[in-house]
């Protein structure tokens, strides 16, 4: 994977201006937030109504759209993607790293690394192009998983719409470290203060009742399971 070595923020709308000191300038960071996920968060406005949608996402950083791809996707029948087109679009993604418990309320916090991507979508047509994209979704979720599957069928490419945005204009923010006190609340004492770390959990595999005797576990979902870095 080849990722385009220009900084983040191209334009006035995607500059990160509160807490700038969080922001993330290169788009290495903008990969480890999406790499680091297997969910985001789209935001469109369909009938006037603003509407935020936890959905599947895939990414192609040789994409053929300025600055890489991101793809989504859904039934034909989603107002949400099939109105999409017609505006720009905004996708979030959070990580989520751990919580910050400082001395007093107001300097609580979290460590976390999130990313928006701002843009018009397109519609992905070519049958080439969507089969990629789907299997990029589904590698998303277990890295490598869409090369054990059959090939769509035609039946699901029609009943399935692919939105492609341009990576082009994105952010990133990210919190790291201890908590930010007053020093008078750090002299006061008397209050502990720290970070409990968080990360994903895996759960023990468990096999469909209706897998034919004989078939073990394939080795790219062991390896999930064993938590080990896609």
């Amino acid at each position: 994977m080849s990722i385009e070595q220009t900084s983040l923020s191209p334009t006035a709308r995607s500059t990160i201006k509160r807490g700038r000191l969080r922001a993330r300038i290169d788009r290495e960071d903008l990969a480890d937030v999406l790499a680091s996920a297997r969910i985001c968060h789209l935001g469109v406005t369909v009938d006037g109504t603003v509407r935020v949608l936890p959905t599947a996402f895939g990414v192609d950083f040789d994409g053929p759209d300025r600055g890489g791809t991101l793809y989504l996707h859904g039934s034909v029948a989603a107002r949400s993607l099939v109105d999409a087109p017609a505006t720009d679009i905004c996708v979030t993604v959070t990580v989520l790293d751990g919580l910050v418990l400082a001395r007093s309320a107001f300097h609580h916090s979290m460590n976390y690394r999130s990313a928006v991507v701002l843009g018009r979508p397109r519609v992905v047509t070519g049958d080439d192009e969507r089969s990629r994209a789907l299997d990029a979704i589904v590698d998303q979720v277990v890295d490598g998983r869409s090369a054990h599957l059959r090939a769509h069928t035609k039946k699901e490419l029609a009943a399935t719409v692919v939105l492609a945005l341009p990576m082009f204009e994105a952010s990133v923010k990210a919190r790291a470290g201890d908590p930010i006190d007053d020093a008078a609340d750090i002299e006061a004492g008397g209050v502990w203060a720290g970070v409990v770390p968080l990360d994903e959990h895996v759960g023990e595999t468990v096999t469909a009742a209706d897998v034919e005797p004989g078939l073990t576990v394939p080795e790219h979902v062991r390896r999930l399971a064993r938590g080990l870095p896609r």
